[in-house]
């Protein structure tokens, strides 16, 4: 995370795999821009484009400033802000499969600690197809100076691995070129201010930590849900659905932040230790089981907003009789003192009726035997909201006396927003991580053992779900999801909740 002292890192390179690439245009130069802008980057800071596409210098940054300007949260940036900061970048043409060319790596290096004065840290990041990355991490694995464990980082994008077996080969594969500390296994969720903040609101206020239990909560909702159906991605999804592209990471992260234990301090191995307790706590799915406590889907054809959408089997690169999920739910429990019985609901679309990622902690209702039946007629119970995006806010329901001579209550809100209480844009998520990378910490990364209890946790369901053939589709472009995901709840008592 970004120190507070404003501390800059060490000088860095930074190698990027997939430099012509999507990620590198929309998420990780803007990122670096704004961390430039913002006096954060090293006073020595070399980024390199790699791959096969035929770039100069110059046109490779002209195409990343078409990037800048149409993704940035800085979009109009002033013009000799970007010519102070395109120097920094240039591009090196060269096949990742060609394993001799990698010493124009080893070459490079050694030209900037000889320009530079110092040995600088090295970082290699992989935004390239998830196929590659063996290979990539192979070849450099054979580099000298990637046994520098103090200087030289390897990034790998999600995902990791398709299932327990790939995560666990590549984690393998990984740990034998590097070590554990030099693997940065990214999960962008992770970097967004809201995320980072559940621990800041858990365990900076005394009023939350004492009712953060079974005892006083009645349930956890996660919802992930996209408006959008593909955008073009249905070579990439059709491997992947909704259970893997969101559920095995992003919300079984966002959960463990939810459950985790107080860490006695935030030293990265701390963090991460609680993170896998609560992974490691959630109780295993058997076969039998599956039917009662995950839900799947798809979107078929239909209207939304008065358009004709079409139904993912519809879509480009997409099977015409697909069984990819494009919707997910399920129900776990953390089995351990602080959470048990308590469900946790977890939910990801798309094409649903809104895009927003929100966390609901419900609390248990209390008692009011003590007023009028009339004074308690809108009567619900406290629950806390935590908006992650679009919306970035806190709210706290809870009972007030309505106005007026008679005994009425109401449930009103309490509402912290960052955009109202703190002047100035959030950073991006990608802008906290590549800070992060550059000056070692990894508290906000996914460790070997974290990667492979979250398979462990959904295994049992894709396990179940290869076997059996769906009734795809079964929801309409615009709806919450098949009907059986509001069964999944409704027959504990509880709804979903919207933001």
């Amino acid at each position: 995370m970004i120190p507070a002292t404003n501390q800059r890192p060490p000088a860095t390179i930074l190698f990027i795999f997939g430099g012509s690439g999507d990620l590198n245009l929309r998420k990780l130069t803007p990122a670096l821009y704004n961390l430039f802008i913002d006096n954060y980057l090293p006073e020595r800071f070399s980024v390199v484009g790699l791959g096969r596409s035929s770039y100069t210098d110059e046109s490779f940054r002209e195409r990343l400033l078409e990037g800048v300007q149409e993704f940035s949260r800085r979009k109009n940036g002033p013009d000799d802000t970007w010519k102070s900061f395109a120097p920094t970048i240039s591009y090196l043409q060269m096949d990742a499969g060609d394993a001799g060319a990698y010493t124009k790596l080893s070459d490079y290096v050694a030209s900037k600690k000889s320009e530079w004065g110092e040995l600088p840290n090295v970082v290699f990041y992989l935004a390239v197809a998830p196929q590659l990355v063996p290979g990539i991490a192979t070849n450099l694995g054979k580099l000298p100076l990637c046994g520098d464990k103090s200087h030289v980082r390897i990034v790998v994008e999600k995902p990791f691995g398709h299932d327990l077996k790939t995560a666990q080969e590549l984690n393998t594969l990984l740990g034998g070129l590097f070590a554990e500390e030099q693997i940065y296994r990214i999960d962008h969720y992770l970097g967004k201010e809201t995320v980072q903040n559940i621990l800041a609101l858990r365990f900076a206020n005394s009023l939350f930590e004492p009712i953060w239990n079974r005892r006083y909560v009645e349930y956890v909702q996660i919802t992930a849900s996209e408006t959008v159906g593909l955008e073009g991605r249905g070579g990439y999804y059709e491997g992947s659905g909704a259970l893997r592209d969101m559920i095995q990471n992003h919300l079984l992260q966002m959960l463990c932040m939810v459950a985790t234990e107080a860490p006695i301090s935030f030293d990265a191995n701390e963090v991460r230790n609680k993170k896998v307790d609560v992974l490691n706590a959630i109780r295993r799915i058997k076969p039998e089981q599956v039917n009662d406590v995950a839900v799947r889907g798809q979107y078929g054809p239909g209207k939304k907003d008065d358009k004709d959408i079409p139904g993912y089997r519809q879509e480009e690169g997409v099977k015409p009789d697909s069984s990819t999920e494009t919707f997910a739910a399920v129900k776990l429990f953390v089995d351990n003192w602080r959470w048990e019985d308590v469900p946790f609901y977890l939910r990801t679309g798309k094409s649903l009726p809104e895009k927003a990622t929100v966390i609901t902690i419900q609390f248990k209702p209390a008692p009011y035997y003590a007023f009028p039946e009339e004074a308690t007629q809108s009567w619900q119970p406290n629950r806390l909201t935590i908006g992650i995006q679009p919306a970035m806010d806190i709210r706290l329901r809870f009972q007030a006396k309505r106005p007026g001579q008679t005994l009425a209550i109401d449930p009103v809100e309490m509402v912290f927003s960052y955009k109202d209480a703190y002047a100035g844009q959030e950073p991006e998520a990608y802008e906290t991580l590549l800070l992060d990378v550059m000056t070692g910490d990894a508290t906000l990364f996914m460790r070997a053992d974290q990667v492979e209890a979250a398979w462990k946790v959904v295994t049992p369901i894709l396990e179940a779900w290869s076997s059996e053939t769906p009734d795809f589709p079964n929801y309409a472009p615009g709806s919450w999801g098949p009907e059986a995901a509001m069964q999944l709840v409704e027959k504990d008592g509880f709804q979903w909740m919207a933001k």
